[in-house]
């Protein structure tokens, strides 16, 4: 049997006496798309900050394609091959498209030179011209990034993640705050991604949950309630009462 993408063992993080994260085990054979659901404070975003490196655990291990991860800063996790997306987008707006990502695929094997001019890098900007046309923004190259919509900045923090070359990427709320529009979008080319690499999603809107993922973990009070394909979450009682709420045609 081949090593799991991820596998996570008694992950636990308090903030003073609030455990945000108690006591997760979770694992991701790989070859499918996950979400990650649960009401606001369920431990969702730290589970993914414990991940990437931008939290440290108390206790527990976090294994990547059975590398122990846990405790590694957020630059060699990301070059290990984990790139993530933040529930507040985050880009450098006063730079071009083409900039940013141009930033971050360099970032993935070396350094800035001084003494090199950027036209020089050819194995980065490869890398960023393949990135934008996969992820269909080329249009955008030259347009400062400020300037886009929030569908396309969401379009763009995708881009930039991918250009570290990733095996898993973690989507932190990648449609929230969009037109349905926007959505159908962002959608599309999460499911496109989905076929040639791994993704975890954490979402609230339960359309784009329901449609596009093959499993669903559900958190509650930092734990892990349930898990399982998207039809049973729907049905259990426990996912009802903690997040979903109770079906019309069953409230008394």
């Amino acid at each position: 049997m081949s090593e799991p993408v991820l596998s996570i063992s008694g992950l636990t993080r308090a903030f003073g006496g609030l455990v945000a994260v108690d006591n997760v085990s979770y694992e991701l054979p790989g070859g499918d798309l996950r979400a990650i659901i649960g009401p606001n404070g369920a431990g969702k975003t730290t589970l993914f900050n414990l991940i990437s490196g931008m939290l440290d655990a108390d206790r527990g291990t976090i294994k990547f394609r059975g590398q122990d991860i846990s405790g590694k800063p957020p630059h060699a996790i990301s070059q290990m091959g984990i790139a993530r997306t933040l529930q507040i987008k985050s880009v450098f707006e006063g730079l071009s498209v083409y900039d940013n990502l141009w930033i971050s695929a360099h970032a993935r094997t070396q350094r800035l030179s001084p003494f090199r001019v950027a036209s020089s890098y050819l194995d980065t900007s490869k890398i960023v011209e393949e990135v934008l046309e996969e992820i269909g923004i080329s249009r955008f190259r030259d347009e400062k990034a400020g300037n886009l919509s929030y569908g396309d900045i969401a379009l763009l923090e995708m881009a930039i993640a991918l250009c570290m070359k990733p095996n898993l990427l973690l989507l932190d709320e990648p449609v929230a705050g969009m037109s349905p529009e926007e959505t159908e979008t962002v959608v599309a080319k999460i499911k496109q991604l989905s076929k040639h690499m791994d993704i975890v999603l954490i979402e609230h809107d339960m359309s784009v949950v329901f449609e596009i993922a093959d499993v669903v973990t559900v958190m509650n009070n930092g734990a892990i309630l349930c898990e399982g394909p998207p039809d049973e979450i729907t049905r259990d009682e426990r996912v009802q009462e903690a997040y979903l709420g109770v079906p019309e045609d069953e409230e008394s």
